[in-house]
């Protein structure tokens, strides 16, 4: 929309003089002032959008941070996070939530669409945000860390409860240590959850007790519940109701206050580039596996038959990126152990007579290792038992074709060395003119000085008998070998 009110003093003073103004200049002057007018009432500044549509990781933090620093670059007002997950690591939750905080652009975390779900590191960044909506049909909550919420975790059962759910927030220490778990350490990592939500909570200046019991009881609440809590600011059906409710409201980002125009913004939406799909790919816990695996097979296989160079670069690519991922996933360094001791006992059953022994025992090392190289029980980070077996049967095969392979080639006539010479056909290059029992032959790309039991002649087929020195002794085809006496 063109903005209303009169033309620039210049424009009226041109348009009084127009008499005497080329036809092409009075053309320009009326296209920059068609352009300046759209400038002075260029639209208010974009709002950018994010997504996060599954398990919360590497590539998903890496792709938010990355995208509230780009909203900050192109002078966005508001980034939206549009969040539908089931929860993801501590690390790359605590990623996000720090570039939240620190962003100078205020950010709505958005439960969208109708059935997504914000459950438990979701929730912390909707308690980041500096807005947080939901639509109708979502639920957000159960929050509780899952690797301290493991089967067989002592918990206060439910019927054992105090009071009303009303009163659960206010109770004593005496009812907040019925309901901790037993062990210390897991207690420490509920407790550390427990005040990290709610400071959050604080910050935001939403509620608090609902937000500690979300970690330590993993509760949940519908959309409509949460906004009646105070969980959450709004409840809006899509996008453009919540930038519509939005229209106005002064937020703080950073220690400034910014006031929102969001009615009629423009909406940029900023899609996971081929970074963030790549590493998407590569942070799964089985491709990361099978990277490694295909990397030490092909470093392997490099350095017993050096020269083509395929194994060798594939493997080495490969091992990067296995190990590249790896560190950016909780991995539990006893399951990398394990692993690589599976494949060198493997690798050793190829070359040692140990009748299967090492063979054996590389295979229950693998898929031990395979087990707990994972080191949380987060839903879409584990590595399935299927593929964990599915590799160790291939490894022991490989192994195998390889010993079967070696056994077929042992038992192979050598056709190289002093092997190869004795008992080879070859036909007389050439006889010295001086003793006729002595000649030439090519044999094995080599010319060789051969020495007969009889005269030769060129081009007479003989067999190689012996090896002496730079000399080969030889007897003719037609010839009879020597009888032993008696």
């Amino acid at each position: 929309m063109l903005r209303k009110g009169p033309l620039p003093v210049w424009y009226q003073c041109g348009a009084r003089e127009s008499n005497v103004l080329p036809g092409w200049l009075r053309l320009c002057l009326c296209v920059l002032t068609l352009c300046g007018s759209v400038g002075v009432s260029a639209a208010p500044g974009a709002v950018v959008q994010l997504q996060v549509d599954g398990v919360i990781g590497p590539a998903s933090a890496d792709y938010l941070v990355r995208g509230l620093a780009k909203a900050v670059d192109e002078g966005a007002q508001l980034v939206v996070i549009e969040i539908d997950t089931p929860g993801g690591l501590d690390t790359s939750m605590r990623a996000i939530i720090k570039a939240i905080l620190a962003s100078p652009i205020p950010v709505a975390s958005y439960v969208a669409p109708g059935g997504a779900r914000a459950a438990s590191a979701g929730t912390y960044i909707l308690y980041a945000s500096h807005v947080a909506a939901m639509a109708p049909g979502t639920n957000l909550g159960a929050a509780t860390p899952v690797a301290i919420g493991m089967p067989g975790t002592p918990s206060k059962p439910a019927g054992e409860d105090k009071g009303d759910a009303g009163k659960e927030g206010k109770e004593g220490k005496e009812g907040e240590a019925d309901k901790m778990p037993a062990d210390a350490m897991t207690a420490k990592q509920v407790n550390d959850a427990a005040a990290y939500i709610r400071g959050l909570a604080n910050m935001r200046g939403r509620n608090a007790e609902w937000a500690e019991r979300a970690v330590r009881e993993a509760v949940s609440l519908s959309a409509e519940e949460a906004l009646e809590q105070q969980v959450i600011d709004y409840l809006a059906k899509d996008l453009t109701d919540l930038m519509r409710q939005l229209e106005g409201k002064t937020l703080q980002a950073a220690g400034v206050e910014v006031t929102l125009t969001t009615a009629g913004a423009w909406l940029i939406s900023h899609a996971p580039d081929w970074r963030t799909r790549l590493l998407a790919v590569i942070t799964n816990p089985s491709v990361a596996l099978i990277l490694m695996m295909i990397g030490v097979y092909g470093l392997f296989f490099e350095f017993s038959n050096p020269g083509s160079g395929v194994g060798g670069v594939l493997g080495g690519i490969s091992l990067v990126l296995a190990l590249y991922a790896l560190q950016l996933l909780p991995v539990n360094y006893a399951g990398v152990a394990l692993i690589l001791l599976g494949i060198a006992f493997i690798t050793a059953e190829a070359f040692l007579p140990s009748f299967g022994v090492l063979g054996i025992g590389g295979v229950v090392a693998f898929v031990f290792g395979g087990l707990i190289l994972i080191d949380t029980d987060v839903p879409g980070f584990g590595i399935p038992l299927a593929l964990i077996v599915t590799l160790a049967l291939v490894s022991a095969g490989l192994i195998l074709a390889i010993v079967g392979m070696a056994l077929k080639a042992r038992r192979r006539q050598q056709v190289a060395g002093d092997s190869g010479l004795v008992g080879s056909l070859v036909a007389i290059a050439a006889v010295r003119d001086d003793d006729p029992r002595s000649g030439w032959v090519a044999l094995q790309g080599e010319r060789w000085q051969v020495q007969g039991s009889s005269v030769l002649q060129p081009g007479q087929q003989v067999r190689v008998t012996a090896r002496e020195g730079v000399h080969l002794q030889v007897s003719a085809v037609d010839e009879l070998p020597p009888q032993g006496g008696s």
